[in-house]
């Protein structure tokens, strides 16, 4: 078996998907790369979590063909694998259908930075991404949707390390990490911050977005070189 450390990491992200409620039926998946071997475990596709297995996650290649596996890879795979080649520096990536992120996307709103526990995770407003034009949806709909998010970060000049995140406009929430299960964290910290958001909004219309110096400072006491929260 390929990535066995690997696909233990994987097994386990996935399975947080449904233990943290951020997915009902099969709406999510998560995948986790070896850089050194250029290939990517994932979820495969309509398996329920309860039934997914080490043995049944299947390996990818980053040109998209299937190194190991008797299943059929998530139907995202194309996505996961755009988003790799673009983003070098991640690890990990996770989907979800999770609620109140979605309300975002299908609302077309970006997130707002409107407080401190937004500024932990995320360096600013978490950007909302284009929908797919009809060809680009007849073509290629998963992998145009990867090559969406990475041009919208290009446009934004948002660094994907500090943004591990993209709402993509009618469709759903997309996360990434250092490696699996930090994906996964993300996609926690995204949902609870659009509940937060919303919640917020519910109660005063005209909330605005936190200072620009409280985010920095929220940001970088947890990322980068001088950071201080934690343990070393």
């Amino acid at each position: 078996m390929l990535l066995p450390e690997l696909r233990r990491q994987v097994l386990a992200a996935n399975l947080l998907l449904e233990s943290e409620g951020l997915v009902k039926l099969t709406w999510g998946n998560v995948s986790g790369i070896d850089r050194a071997s250029g290939c990517f475990v994932i979820k495969p596709s309509g398996v329920a979590y309860a039934d997914l297995r080490l043995e049944n996650l299947v390996v990818v290649d980053l040109e998209g063909n299937v190194i190991e596996g008797e299943l059929n890879p998530s139907s995202d795979t194309p996505t996961h694998r755009i988003l790799y080649r673009e983003f070098p520096g991640i690890g990990g990536i996770c989907h979800t259908h999770s609620v109140h992120a979605t309300m975002f996307c299908q609302s077309g709103r970006g997130l707002p930075c409107l407080g401190t526990t937004h500024a932990d995770h995320f360096h600013g407003t978490v950007p909302l991404v284009r929908e797919l034009a009809e060809v680009e949806v007849e073509e290629d709909y998963e992998g145009n949707t990867g090559h969406a998010i990475a041009a919208r970060f290009r446009e934004l000049g948002l660094n994907p390390e500090e943004m591990p995140a993209a709402l993509q406009r009618y469709h759903a929430p997309f996360t990434w990490g250092k490696h699996a299960l930090d994906a996964v964290k993300n996609s926690i910290a995204l949902e609870v911050c659009c509940q937060m958001a919303l919640g917020a909004y519910s109660l005063n219309p005209t909330a605005t977005p936190l200072p620009a110096h409280i985010l920095r400072k929220h940001y970088l006491r947890k990322h980068g070189p001088g950071a201080y929260y934690g343990q070393k």
